[in-house]
């Protein structure tokens, strides 16, 4: 594959990160955390509507810059590392993705300018209770007028408390299945705002005979848009951990025991240099995963590797962090904790490691078949 980045892939994901680091201060973060309302930046996200970051991988013809995968990547990167609260990963990973590749032009130039413009919040609710989420249990029936209906109940869905649209998973009466488009403010569409560890506006989504916009039918189009969404969230995952190892490295520098600093003490020198393998490995698995969907190559396995080592690595970098910071990592006056919790949440989210490796068991079981 090819690790280098374009120069256009280069500038915006540049471009997102003066943006979202600008406004995403520790403070902000806390205020915002501390508030009443949901974890959301609205005026961040105006700006990164504004310079637009928000239409990264939307087609030029909707407004958007019309760049791949691997440029939504750099920008998701970004967005992890400065734990931003705004729904990038939801509205362009889960959202617009599929949207793109899949929908009709007329539901497709709808909804991607309205996301470009900061219009539109996006998100997709793949977890169900005890599902699979290749395998729905909500289900789309046609209606009496020839339109869409869904039936059924979506658990822990990203940004679904403050979401304007949803790309929903289900499967149809023929024995297929397919994604459909639910907004919000459709009839039978009732959201339940969860109480998360991480703060982040997760929601109960349930449907009840709600109208819906088929987007694309068949389980290739379920597995490409599973692919795209998780491939599209350990880029963010690699930011969150990389931004972990960075605070947990200055600190090692600056920490003294016996009047020198932590980081000279040989058991911390080789924790944080497996750290930084563990970061390196889930920075390139990535891209690698992002890079073969980006250029249209089988990428299913890659993407549950990937998604392997953000579950299994990711964790021992936060967990190496939290450790050699002591009790500061804990303080939440301090900003270590964030990508914790948020590391903990993407490790689970789409599925973890066990789920990956059956993945992956699978593909082998079925290239031996």
């Amino acid at each position: 594959m090819d690790f280098s980045r374009s120069d256009e892939q280069e500038a915006i994901a540049d471009l997102a990160g003066q943006v979202i680091g600008d406004a995403s201060t520790h403070e902000r973060l806390r205020a915002l955390e501390t508030g009443d309302g949901p974890r959301f930046d609205r005026d961040l996200w105006a700006a990164l509507a504004g310079t637009g970051v928000l239409g990264v991988n939307i087609p030029e013809a909707h407004g958007g810059a019309g760049l791949d995968l691997v440029a939504l990547g750099g920008v998701l990167e970004h967005a992890g590392r400065c734990a931003a609260a705004v729904p990038l990963w939801e509205t362009l990973g889960l959202g617009v993705a599929p949207i793109v590749s899949t929908a009709p032009d007329e539901l497709a130039g709808d909804v991607l300018a309205a996301v470009a413009g900061g219009e539109m919040v996006l998100t997709a609710a793949w977890h169900e209770d005890g599902g699979e989420p290749l395998r729905p249990t909500t289900v789309a029936e046609r209606g009496s007028e020839g339109g869409w209906q869904l039936t059924g109940s979506k658990s822990c869905v990203p940004a679904g408390a403050i979401a304007d649209a949803f790309v929903v998973p289900a499967a149809i009466e023929n024995g297929s299945v397919g994604l459909f488009l639910v907004r919000r403010d459709a009839g039978g569409v009732g959201v339940e705002p969860l109480v998360t560890t991480a703060g982040d506006p997760q929601a109960a989504v349930l449907f009840a005979m709600s109208p819906g916009a088929l987007i694309g039918e068949g389980y290739d189009t379920l597995t490409d848009a599973l692919d795209v969404a998780i491939a599209t969230q350990c880029a963010l995952a690699t930011g969150v951990v990389a931004e972990a190892l960075r605070l947990t490295a200055e600190y090692a520098k600056d920490r003294k025991q016996f009047d020198v600093p932590i980081a000279s003490f040989q058991a911390v020198a080789h924790r944080a240099a497996d750290a930084f393998v563990d970061t390196e490995a889930i920075r390139l698995t990535s891209l690698q995963a992002l890079w073969r969907l980006s250029v249209g190559m089988p990428a299913s396995a890659e993407v549950a590797s990937a998604k392997y080592w953000v579950a299994q690595a990711g964790q021992r970098v936060v967990h190496t962090g939290q450790h050699l910071h002591g009790g500061v990592g804990v303080d939440r006056d301090y900003p270590l904790h964030r990508y914790f919790l948020a590391a903990k949440e993407l490790e689970l989210q789409l599925g973890g490691a066990t789920r990956q490796l059956l993945r992956l068991g699978d593909q082998i079981a079925n290239e031996l078949v």
